[in-house]
């Protein structure tokens, strides 16, 4: 159960710890606690997503057509675009919560999305202690809105919407275990975060450990939704994509 939050500036201090150590989260931090402060024009506050959600799959469109002269359908610029903002999203709550066991109290008027660019931007609040089980509620009721809005742009049902935000959450946790140079904790902490029967969220973590040469090993895990990026590029899909073949997996992570 969650407590008291700390204050703000603790929020603001795990956060910029956080995007240090993160080179792919594109947050912009916003003083905390000043409730007049806010990013300025072209940020849409993630409480009005639902409503919008239409104007943003259109800006992820025109950067990817930019970016790989490629027009892609609108389920696919959709997809993208969730997944980019649940591999974000997740990780500003599961960063702190990894690296001081403090769960961030982030209400959807304190985190906006740019219709351009599609960085982030927040405004930090408090940090509560909590368990494995309490980041997972949190996650929950903040992505719940999210994916109800998202689900008719990508076309996909409740269980695959869960299934890609289970595959962001525990992405985020890898990632930053990998960065801090202690991947082995990171897989740790994410499996015991989703181990099975944690619903909304199906599945479980399934990391694996693949035979690589001269007596080297990987983890792994293969995704249990899909982001689409092999639409956009099909000779690159992703390495944990259910695409990719073990043999390729191991060629790729010894390049």
């Amino acid at each position: 159960m969650l407590r008291t939050p700390v204050a703000p500036p603790a929020a603001t201090a795990v956060q910029r710890r956080l995007a240090a150590v993160c080179g792919a989260l594109r947050v912009h931090l916003l003083a905390a606690g000043q409730s007049s402060s806010d990013p300025g024009p072209g940020w849409l506050p993630v409480s009005e997503l639902p409503s919008r959600t239409a104007e943003l799959v259109r800006g992820e469109a025109a950067r990817i057509e930019a970016g790989n002269g490629v027009a892609p359908r609108v389920h696919v610029a959709a997809s993208r675009l969730l997944h980019h903002y649940l591999w974000s999203g997740c990780l500003l709550f599961s960063g702190p919560w990894y690296l001081a066991g403090q769960v961030p109290v982030i209400r959807p008027e304190d985190l906006w999305i740019h219709t351009a660019t599609g960085d982030l931007a927040l405004r930090p609040g408090g940090l509560v202690p909590g368990t494995a089980a309490d980041l997972r509620d949190a996650v929950v009721e903040h992505l719940t809105p999210v994916l109800d809005a998202f689900g008719p742009h990508v076309k996909r049902g409740p269980r695959a919407l869960w299934g890609m935000a289970a595959d962001d959450l525990l992405s985020g946790i890898w990632y930053l275990g990998r960065m801090l140079g202690e991947e082995e904790r990171a897989v740790r902490v994410a499996t015991d975060l989703l181990p099975g029967g944690t619903p909304p969220f199906p599945g479980t973590a399934a990391f694996r450990r693949l035979t690589g040469t001269e007596g080297r090993t990987h983890l792994t895990r293969t995704r249990l939704g899909c982001c689409l990026y092999y639409a956009i590029r099909p000779a690159e899909a992703c390495v944990t994509c259910p695409r990719t073949d073990d043999p390729e997996r191991v060629r790729r992570l010894e390049l």
